[in-house]
């Protein structure tokens, strides 16, 4: 077994960590039963980027309980819990290549090792994986029976492969399953992205005006929160759609460049480069607060942060302070990395349970039905949504109604009407 991680000691507190995280895991844990009876995943290897937490520990546990050969990698320098990542390798038997503060080099070192095992199957947030094989490595592909992606930046980078036609196999799109965006993004990104800013900076946000850049369910979750906290807050959208949804909702909606005069938090949520720009960080409030809740810091234009400032100190654990030429000062958090993992925990396990259902149940779905799967990016099928939202409803303890004969006859006739 090989594996890189920042220190083996660790791995007593990791193990605590993971065992709690799946006491809230109810769903996955189910899955991990019939897996270790039935072994769906039975000599299948399994590559995994993901955000290496107690979450994805139990994911990846699950994973091998059904008999998979599971090798994790981090998706994002600052997102790797270090103790976790030693108690899967000392206590689980598991090869991780993950170091929470990573740099660029050792994260795509340890990307490339990942493959070298030759996957079957890629695990992705974010689509680097898929990106470096495209890339580099196309000759894995030929052991490759599909992939699964986690987050709305992966997905949108796999759909323009698919729309050029260089998608090379096919990828289930496990973030734009319901019972993945309706409450992993908006529920799980709202709590933690809140939880990152505060635990930061220990900013109160009542009173405050918040920014929130991009309104699609992450900026949604987001908001609410935020508002909730008694925050005054502000939508930024360049889609119509959605910016008439946000003032539908209550919150006042402008062009960031007249935002950026009033904010005291800002926080992007995009997808997008260059969000937050030089013309932005000109207007802002000396003492601005500035972070990312996308997948890639590249929302915030970082270099030109840095050629504007005569020089930046770390004012606490995970807070920049960029000073300019006239005195003005702005906090960066973590980096402009993913906020709620590189300041905060993440997502509550909870939450993750039912994005996490759907990676392991999308993994088994590939390699059942892989000969009928063209080189697509594909939705999470329906009886695999609504089998996860049955399974969390029931470990909730709800009970739901069902229909009726005539009713299930009146919904599928035509004739039937007034």
């Amino acid at each position: 077994m090989k594996y890189d991680v920042k220190n083996l000691k660790l791995a007593g507190e990791g193990k605590k960590r993971i065992e709690w995280a799946n006491e809230y895991m109810s769903v996955l844990s189910l899955i991990r039963k019939r897996f270790s009876k039935e072994k769906p995943l039975k000599g299948v290897k399994v590559a995994a980027c993901l955000h290496v937490t107690t979450e994805t520990a139990n994911l990846a546990l699950t994973l091998k309980a059904g008999g998979a050969s599971v090798i994790l990698c981090a998706s994002n320098p600052l997102s790797t819990q270090d103790d976790v990542a030693a108690s899967l390798v000392k206590d689980y038997g598991m090869s991780v290549f993950a170091k929470k503060g990573e740099d660029n080099q050792t994260y795509y070192k340890h990307i490339n090792v990942a493959l070298d095992t030759k996957p079957n199957i890629t695990m992705d947030d974010g689509a680097d994986l898929v990106a470096t094989i495209h890339k580099n490595k196309k000759s894995l592909v030929a052991n490759i029976l599909g992939g699964t992606e986690e987050t709305t930046t992966g997905v949108i980078r796999l759909r323009s492969l698919e729309e050029n036609n260089v998608l090379m196999y096919p990828i289930i799109a496990v973030n734009d399953a319901d019972t993945k965006h309706f409450f992993d993004n908006r529920y799980g990104t709202g709590q933690s992205t809140i939880d990152g800013i505060v635990r930061a900076t220990n900013v109160l946000l009542a009173g405050s005006v918040f920014i929130v850049c991009g309104y699609g369910w992450c900026g949604r979750g987001v908001a609410m929160r935020a508002r909730g906290m008694g925050a005054n807050v502000i939508i930024c959208e360049v889609d119509p759609l959605k910016a008439l949804e946000a003032v539908m909702d209550g919150y006042s909606v402008m062009p960031i460049g007249k935002a950026a005069k009033l904010g005291d938090v800002f926080v992007t949520l995009t997808g997008d480069i260059n969000v937050l720009r030089a013309e932005h960080f000109k207007q802002m409030k000396s003492g601005a607060i500035i972070c990312n809740s996308g997948h890639f810091n590249v929302e915030i234009d970082i270099p030109a942060l840095s050629r504007m400032s005569k020089g930046k100190r770390k004012m606490r654990e995970f807070v920049d302070q960029y000073t300019f030429i006239n005195g003005k000062k702005l906090n960066l958090i973590g980096e402009g990395r993913l906020v709620n993992l590189a300041a905060a925990e993440g997502h509550p396990a909870s939450v993750m349970d039912m994005s996490f259902a759907n990676q392991a149940l999308s993994c088994e779905y590939v390699c059942k039905n892989y000969k009928k799967l063209g080189k697509k990016v594909y939705k999470v099928p329906a009886v695999i949504d609504k089998e996860i939202a049955r399974l969390k409803l029931k470990s909730l303890g709800v009970a739901i109604d069902t229909l009726t004969a005539e009713q299930k006859k009146y919904l599928a006739s035509w004739e039937l009407g007034t």
